[in-house]
C-alpha cells in the first residue's frame, strides 16, 4: 500500500500513479488552494475534494470518467433532450457570472445535504476563473435568470469539470451539450468527469484508466488554446 503524501510549502506534487487504492484515488493532504498548487494539480490529472472540518485532500482516481471527444459518440442525446436544445426560450452565456455559477453548484441537493464547494473552494476557482483557466457555462430563460450551468477548468487540449446545476429540466444537460460543442470545435480531446456516476455514463461518459488518461494529458497539456476559446457562445447554437 502507497502512502498519503503529505505536503508542504513547495508546490510540486507526488506521481498521481501513487494514489492510493482504497479510498480510491486519495494521494496527498495539506497544501493550499492557490493558482500556482491548483495548476500545478491539474496538470498532474489531481483534483481537491473534501468536506468542511476536513484538510485539503488530493485525488486522482483510477479508472478516470471522461467525456470522449475524438469519437463520434462523445455525448449521448435523447429526444427529451433534443427537442429541449431546439427550443428558443432559452439562452447560452458563457463566463458572464462565474461567481453566481459556482455558488449555485454548491447549494444542497436532494441526495446531497453537504457540498464540498466551500467557501474557500469557490473564492480559489474564482481567482483561476480571473486569470482565463476556469470557465462557466450559463443557461439563462426569457428573462434572463439564470436557470442552469457548469464550471470547470480549461488546460491545453483538456477541460475538468467540476459541478453542474439546474433549475429548470434540462438546463445541466443544454450548458454540458453546448460545452462540448464548443471544445470540439476547438479541437480538445476530453472533459474530464473525475468521479463516475449512473447520470454521467447515461450521458455518454465513459472510463479509461489513469495511466492512459495520465499519458494523454501528458501529451496535450501545453497546447495553447485559442484565445477567442468560447466567443462563438455568445450567440446560440442550434441543433
Amino acid at each position: 500500500m502507497s502512502s498519503i503524501f503529505l505536503l508542504d510549502q513547495h508546490k510540486e506534487f507526488p506521481s498521481a500513479h501513487l494514489a492510493q487504492q482504497e479510498p480510491n484515488g486519495l494521494l496527498a493532504i495539506g497544501g493550499d488552494l492557490s493558482i500556482e498548487r491548483l495548476t500545478e494539480a491539474y496538470r498532474n490529472g489531481i483534483f481537491p475534494w473534501y468536506c468542511e472540518d476536513e484538510p485539503i485532500l488530493w485525488w486522482s482516481p483510477d479508472p478516470r470518467c471522461v467525456f470522449n471527444l475524438t469519437s463520434d459518440q462523445n455525448l449521448h442525446i435523447s429526444k427529451s433532450l433534443k427537442r429541449s436544445l431546439k427550443k428558443d426560450n432559452y439562452q447560452v452565456i458563457v463566463n458572464k457570472d462565474f461567481k453566481k455559477v459556482i455558488a449555485s453548484c454548491s447549494l444542497p441537493r436532494a441526495k446531497q445535504t453537504e457540498t464540498w464547494i466551500l467557501p474557500e473552494m469557490q473564492q480559489a476557482y474564482y481567482e483561476l476563473h480571473l486569470k482565463g483557466l476556469a470557465h462557466s457555462i450559463e443557461i439563462y430563460d426569457s428573462m434572463q435568470n439564470l436557470i442552469g450551468g457548469l464550471y470547470g477548468v480549461s488546460l491545453g487540449k483538456f477541460f475538468f469539470g467540476e459541478s453542474m446545476f439546474s433549475l429548470k429540466p434540462d438546463a445541466s444537460k443544454i450548458a454540458l451539450a453546448h460545452l462540448v460543442y464548443y471544445l470540439k470545435q476547438a479541437d480538445f480531446i476530453l472533459i474530464d468527469c473525475q468521479v463516475p456516476n449512473e447520470h454521467l455514463y447515461s450521458l455518454g461518459a465513459e472510463d479509461i484508466s489513469r495511466d492512459n488518461f495520465l499519458q494523454l494529458l501528458k501529451e496535450h497539456r501545453d497546447w495553447q488554446q485559442p484565445k477567442d476559446l468560447f466567443k462563438v457562445a455568445k450567440r446560440l447554437v442550434h441543433w
